[in-house]
């Protein structure tokens, strides 16, 4: 079952590079953070999730890892870590750490030992051939880099050789089993690295690309899952109060190899995208049509269907909901930012719909202010997605108060749009989409039928009336349309209704067994 502090919680993604740049030099740092987290905590996260800032040479954004025990330079220390662990756990806010457990940077030192012709203790740390000109059939591959007579196989990037977890069905003389003592080393290496920084006051982990691990293990409810079960009977054991949040997109899978959360990205048959951004297709190098027609469910008269959402989410809520928690995200830094084709209108009722479902939510930096998508060079091996990857607006200083520094020197650029949103200015407009989400979260904490575990029951979801869903004692209503709109409700919901509204976008309301909703609405009903 998932930690106990994960029932009133949300989290907040920091792209370090690009969240607050605490010395000058362009850059965010890990002091920046520290500098903000009152600003967390007053929006209502009280979790963070820090993307690597890991030594790395940076040919993807630190998910190519050098050292897994040394903050980047770029981010200052680890002391300057623990002091953060420190001052977040004061203000009473939890943070996980990226785990990249799939592949490290090929400059890391365990893969400058594996690729020596001499055997040593790191030879079988990777997965290598036999023969400098045997690739391997279904699995990218480099050859003629190395000194050994080999080629090794990649997860992601070139530069991102693969970590030998095994293969789930043993088919070639190079193949080891998952069960093998190389593959088991390895597992024992990634435990190490968790302890290092569990020990230090981290609260859990992120983990990229979970499912990842062994190879041609087709269902992943064998090899894989037994990785990710020792490795949650170890934090058992020694950090009960750790938490695993997964990058797998399947919670039957990943809640019951024992994670706390798994994201909830864009399953087969729609899901996340269907929400927000229907041409958006996550997990792939491409990144499908902006410019396509969005049906997506939150764009007003788009003709967007809830179902296309429902259908799968409800069953994975139905299956897991005593095992775990979904988690549902604003948008991350693999995807591109609601606001690309979502006005502030259309993003408060999907923000407010994605706070008041079940499960862990995480919100990205920057999306509550509604920063924008730029279209900008890729950095550091982010392409397409480079363009939700710019530094945070702060205010109407310099840099959008991001950095101190040159404009030149920044890791990326800001929104030079004379209307680029900022949180000084929308601190000041009460409507603001920011301070609209800063009373979703509000509402969140302060109502336990909204947290995490609270019971879920969709009361309506036809496409002609409003989605009505029940959270416990409260009735949740969305009209993400430009009409008005109005639904019956069953007789045993419409006799417990009090008729308060206790939070509200636009206008709705209960009476007389029927809800009213006018365009573009959202309601909490008691």
């Amino acid at each position: 079952m998932a930690a106990k502090w994960l029932k009133d919680t949300i989290f907040y993604e920091i792209y370090p590079q690009s969240f607050k740049d605490s010395d000058g030099d362009g850059i965010g740092d890990i002091n920046g953070i520290v500098q903000k987290l009152d600003y967390i905590k007053e929006l209502g996260c009280n979790a963070l999730w820090i993307n690597p800032c890991y030594d790395s040479p940076f040919k993807d954004a630190g998910y190519d890892i050098r050292d897994y025990k040394k903050v980047a330079p770029r981010y200052g220390t680890n002391e300057d870590l623990f002091r953060l662990f420190d001052e977040a756990h004061k203000k009473g806010i939890r943070v996980l750490l990226d785990l990249v457990p799939g592949h490290t940077s090929e400059e890391h030192p365990w893969f400058l030992e594996s690729q020596k012709v001499q055997k040593n203790e790191y030879s079988d740390r990777f997965i290598w051939t036999d023969y400098c000109f045997q690739g391997a059939s279904g699995l990218p591959y480099i050859g003629g880099e190395s000194e050994r007579s080999a080629c090794y196989i990649l997860n992601f990037f070139k530069c991102q050789p693969a970590l030998n977890y095994g293969f789930y069905k043993v088919t070639e003389p190079w193949q080891k089993s998952f069960r093998d003592p190389e593959a088991m080393a390895t597992r024992e290496a990634i435990k190490d690295i968790m302890r290092f920084w569990l020990s230090h006051g981290c609260d859990g982990f992120r983990v990229d690309m979970a499912a990842s691990l062994v190879k041609n293990d087709d269902d992943k409810k064998t090899g894989t899952s037994a990785v990710w079960k020792d490795v949650r009977r170890m934090l058992d054991l020694e950090f009960p109060d750790a938490a695993m949040v997964s990058e797998w997109s399947n919670p039957p899978l990943a809640l019951r190899a024992g994670y706390d959360m798994d994201f909830c990205l864009n399953e087969p048959g729609g899901g996340y995208s269907t929400l927000m951004r229907d041409y958006y297709n996550h997990g792939g190098s491409a990144h499908g049509d902006r410019n396509a027609e969005d049906h997506s469910y939150f764009k007003k008269d788009a003709g967007g269907d809830i179902n296309r959402f429902l259908d799968q989410y409800l069953t994975w809520y139905e299956d897991t909901r005593d095992l775990g928690y979904i988690s549902l995200l604003t948008c991350n830094h693999d995807t591109i930012r609601p606001s690309y084709t979502l006005d502030p209108r259309e993003l408060k009722l999907a923000y407010a719909f994605l706070f008041t479902l079940p499960g862990v939510p995480f919100l990205y930096y920057g999306d509550e202010i509604g920063m924008r998508y730029l279209d900008v060079p890729t950095k550091e091996g982010g392409y397409f997605r480079t363009g939700s990857r710019t530094p945070m607006q702060w205010d109407g200083s310099a840099n959008l108060g991001f950095s101190e520094g040159k404009t030149s020197d920044l890791y990326l650029p800001v929104d030079t749009s004379a209307d680029a949103p900022t949180v000084e200015a929308q601190e000041a407009d009460r409507d603001s989409l920011l301070n609209t989400v800063r009373a979703i979260l509000a509402i969140r904490h302060r109502e336990k039928d909204l947290q995490a575990d609270a019971d879920f029951q969709v009361i309506c979801s036809e496409n002609d009336k409003p989605l009505v869903y029940r959270r416990g004692s409260l009735l949740c209503v969305v009209n993400p349309t430009g009409g008005k709109l109005e639904t019956i409700l069953p007789a045993d919901i419409s006799e417990t209704i009090h008729g308060e509204v206790i939070f509200k976008i636009g206008e709705a309301s209960a009476g007389n067994g029927r809800i009213y909703t006018d365009a573009q609405s959202f309601a909490v009903i008691k």
